[in-house]
């Protein structure tokens, strides 16, 4: 196949820079970064701790702008959205799972994923539908009236993940969706990221952990703001059908 006829790819960046500006010098998170991800791929951005990989989904996600750069989402420019063209976009094109969880502390499960339906224009009947099915699938029925507070940090992120699939975004940009949780949680997280890539969502993961990162279908490398590698990884299906020994072993 010609580039000509290679398909458009889901999201784009185009020299992406970011400068964070503190009381100390200047912190050059991402310098000149340049990628894209396909429909239905399974992208993880792994490098260490500090390397600029959470800077660079929150650009792509539109939680922070570039200095400079471009950045494309199904053939659409967004870096110039305003920031309320931006908070529509995500409610309804993108879903975003953080390190630690950020659910509405003062509303119930069932709330805290109905919410972001009922912003993006859904009905209560649709939104309810909507919640109940992916509460089911996430094994969190019967905690619908249930707080935040009085779940497990596995099953916060369960919630938080339902709330961020529930408007069926095209992308789901998860930022260290496991940092805060313990092996079995990150287990679950893991196996529920791959079940839904199964059925063609497309998911750009940010993880320092690179088991974790071995998981999915390519593997972009970060350090000190730069992609430094991206491979595809072979064999994929294999592993993904091992993936809980592969999350099984111990740093």
């Amino acid at each position: 196949m010609s580039d000509g006829d290679a398909p458009a790819p889901l999201l784009r960046a185009e020299g992406l820079m970011k400068t964070h500006h503190g009381e100390g010098a200047p912190v050059h998170a991402v310098r000149d970064v340049t990628l894209s991800v396909q429909r239905g791929e399974f992208v993880s951005i792994s490098g260490p701790s500090g390397a600029g990989k959470s800077t660079l989904l929150h650009l792509l996600g539109g939680l922070q702008r570039p200095d400079s750069g471009s950045i494309w989402l199904d053939g659409e420019r967004t870096d110039t959205y305003s920031e309320a063209r931006w908070a529509v976009q995500r409610r309804k094109r993108i879903g975003i799972v953080f390190q630690f969880f950020n659910l509405v502390s003062g509303l119930s499960v069932a709330d805290n994923v109905e919410l972001p339906a009922l912003l993006a224009g859904a009905t209560p009947r649709r939104a309810r539908a909507e919640r109940k099915h992916l509460l089911d699938e996430l094994s969190l029925a019967g905690k619908e009236r249930s707080m935040p507070a009085e779940l497990s940090g596995g099953e916060q992120q369960r919630v938080a993940l339902a709330r961020a699939l529930v408007n069926q975004p095209g992308l789901l940009l998860a930022d260290e969706p496991s940092g805060s949780l313990d092996s079995k949680g990150t287990r679950e997280v893991m196996r529920l990221l791959s079940r839904f890539h199964q059925r063609g969502q497309t998911i750009l993961l940010v993880t320092h952990n690179a088991r974790l990162a071995s998981t999915t279908d390519r593997v972009i490398s970060f350090f000190d703001g730069r992609i430094v590698d991206d491979a595809k990884l072979e064999g994929t299906p294999s592993r993904r059908a091992g993936i809980s020994g592969v999350l099984e072993l111990r740093d």
